[in-house]
């Protein structure tokens, strides 16, 4: 357990030192060196064009990370009454009550100390647990992160291919682009700004494709109505279309959250919660 707490404070970290590195490299490296075109006018310049672009997509992925933290699942022990709620805590704890026993479709977790409803997974990056009110922000983040990671390493690779004079057409050209960058940086052939900016090129593309994968599991476990938790677990879920599968997460304005970071509004959960 203390590995756990650790990682959930470590994980928020690291992920925040990624975003600020990017940040850095895209705006003060790779926009005023590679996008440059004397051609253009100004107004629409390619460095330009691109940094509002890649502004657009480090808003979203930043703006749905603070709301899946802001919007916590709800602590449903704060539902029950003062004992019950009690009972069903330290039942949990002490591993006598099994999960979901209580209440349907619910789940105590033990870092978050809380008994959570549609409970799917605890997310270490961003150190909270994903249910039903922060699912659609979870998407949106990692649909946003992996499209942010493919932008810096689109810019990453015109800036390597203009720096070492380099051409990425060929496949193999990227493959072996790390263990001939190890061996020249060694040497002093290569500069250590470069090899910072090819580590970070592989980075980006794990980063990327692990937040594209998830996203795309977690809309195949939402079509089909379920959650992780409930997966793993093997529970059977009530068979329904999968529009209303949709429309609890996103909502009917789902189209205003994915242009912009908003909680989620329209869904079904929250006019539930609201009556």
């Amino acid at each position: 357990m203390l590995v756990l707490r650790l990682l959930n404070v470590v994980a928020p970290a690291y992920f925040l030192c990624i975003s600020l590195v990017t940040f850095v490299l895209q705006i003060f490296l790779f926009i005023p060196s590679m996008f440059r075109d004397p051609f253009t006018t100004p107004l629409f310049s390619p460095a330009l064009l691109h940094g509002a672009l890649f502004l657009f997509l480090s808003a979203n992925a930043l703006g749905n990370y603070v709301l899946v933290i802001q919007s916590s699942p709800e602590d449903l022990g704060k539902g029950l009454n003062l004992c019950e709620g009690a009972e069903v805590v330290a039942d949990w704890l002490d591993g006598s009550r099994s999960p979901g026993s209580a209440l349907p479709s619910t789940h105590f977790c033990r870092l978050c100390a809380r008994v959570t409803q549609r409970h799917d997974h605890h997310c270490f990056f961003t150190g909270n647990c994903i249910g039903s009110r922060n699912m659609r922000n979870f998407i949106m983040f990692c649909l946003y992160t992996s499209l942010a990671c493919l932008d810096s390493l689109v810019a990453g690779m015109a800036y390597i291919s203009a720096a070492l004079s380099m051409s990425f057409a060929n496949p193999l050209a990227f493959l072996t682009l790390l263990p001939h960058s190890i061996s020249q940086f060694f040497s002093g052939a290569l500069l250590s700004s470069e090899m910072f900016v090819i580590l970070m090129l592989y980075l980006w593309l794990g980063i990327g494709l692990a937040c594209a994968g998830f996203c795309c599991h977690q809309m195949l476990l939402i079509l089909r109505g379920q959650t992780r938790y409930q997966v793993r677990k093997g529970m059977v879920v009530r068979a329904r279309p999968w529009r209303e599968n949709l429309q609890e997460v996103f909502g009917k304005r789902w189209l205003l959250g994915l242009l912009i970071p908003v909680l989620n509004v329209g869904s079904d959960y929250r006019r539930q919660k609201e009556k």
